[in-house]
């Protein structure tokens, strides 16, 4: 039983790591444009004819993007989880540095697309794995949370 649940961890590691740095790599494909484009597109009459659900999808992204920095740091710190979870070696390290972003993506998809169930139960599998490789090196860091009082 031991050996199926380390093959378990293994693939749920490789498998969640390979997603962030997927994630990553297209976060870096395009360039991001001067602020002054997304303020263009705002008065575009297509933007402005969107529905509600895709407009705050549209704002949330584009938000991220005209600071000219946050795009680029997400798409940095899902690189260095993504890289620390297929590592296996550092993987714990990985899954614990990777909660706020499986966590962000996963409330992402329930508050702005719950209409894409697919999605969500797929967003929701990456934070629950992500879990699951943490509760299951609880022997190892439970000395972190333990204390004694006197």
């Amino acid at each position: 039983m031991k050996r199926y649940v380390t093959i378990l961890n293994i693939i749920i590691r490789l498998g969640l790591g390979f997603v962030l740095i997927d994630g990553s790599i297209k976060k870096f494909k395009s360039e991001i444009p001067p602020a002054t484009v997304w303020i263009d597109q705002a008065h575009d009459a297509n933007y402005q004819n969107m529905d509600e659900t895709h407009l705050k999808i549209k704002n949330y992204i584009v938000g991220m993007k005209q600071t000219n920095y946050f795009w680029q740091f997400l798409g940095l710190a899902e690189l260095l989880c993504g890289i620390l979870l297929v590592s296996q070696i550092l993987g714990f390290i990985g899954a614990i540095t990777a909660v706020p972003i499986t966590l962000n993506i996963f409330l992402f998809h329930l508050y702005l697309e719950p209409h894409e169930i697919g999605e969500l139960i797929q967003t929701g599998l990456f934070f629950i794995g992500n879990c699951w490789l943490i509760a299951f090196e609880y022997k190892n860091w439970k000395p972190l949370i333990k204390t004694k009082f006197w």
